[in-house]
């Protein structure tokens, strides 16, 4: 396999919902065969500072999806082809490149998830970092989020709250699943 590193306890201390591997997603179908998430080995350790920074507030990241497969992008892609939204995959997007996550944060104790205002790939303006239709108290937690993911080192996309990406994305090659070696689709 590629540089690729498997996302998930206990090494990785995350909540894993990976809503491509379920019909609960904007496509209404599983896309994923297994759920499964991969980052770049230097996402991956990003990712370890963002969970580190995550633990001292008593908070919990939760991981939506990874590393997403060209295939996938293009199963996205078809369903809503907005650019507002979703990388066209002929461009290609940072997730088919392994260093973008999405993700949330959930109360460490309890598992309870912090309202972020909207769910998990609501495309719509409400999902706009800077949105203030959200309840202050929900702004607060996408800003906290915000935070803690800039101090790992994280760089954002203006119209998602829950996507994060390594700066310089391109310079990281597209992956087919074929390629990757992470068997996410079927065959």
């Amino acid at each position: 396999m590629t540089d690729l590193v498997e996302i998930a306890p206990p090494r990785f201390d995350v909540s894993l919902a990976l809503a491509y591997a379920t019909d609960d997603n904007v496509t209404g179908r599983r896309i994923y065969r297994r759920a499964a998430c991969y980052l770049h080995r230097e996402a991956a350790a990003l990712l370890e500072r963002a969970i580190e920074l995550a633990a001292a507030q008593g908070l919990k990241l939760i991981v939506f999806d990874g590393y997403r497969p060209v295939e996938a992008q293009w199963a996205l892609w078809r369903q809503c082809p907005d650019p507002t939204f979703l990388a066209d995959p002929r461009r290609g997007s940072p997730h088919s490149r392994g260093v973008a996550v999405d993700l949330s944060l959930a109360d460490r104790e309890t598992g309870v998830p912090l309202d972020m205002g909207t769910g998990f790939d609501d495309l719509t303006p409400r999902a706009f970092h800077g949105s203030t239709a959200p309840t202050p108290a929900a702004q607060r937690n996408r800003m906290l989020l915000l935070g803690l993911m800039a101090s790992a080192g994280w760089d954002y996309y203006l119209n998602e709250w829950w996507h994060y990406q390594m700066f310089t994305p391109r310079r990281y090659p597209l992956l087919w699943d074929s390629a990757a070696g992470t068997g996410l689709m079927a065959s």
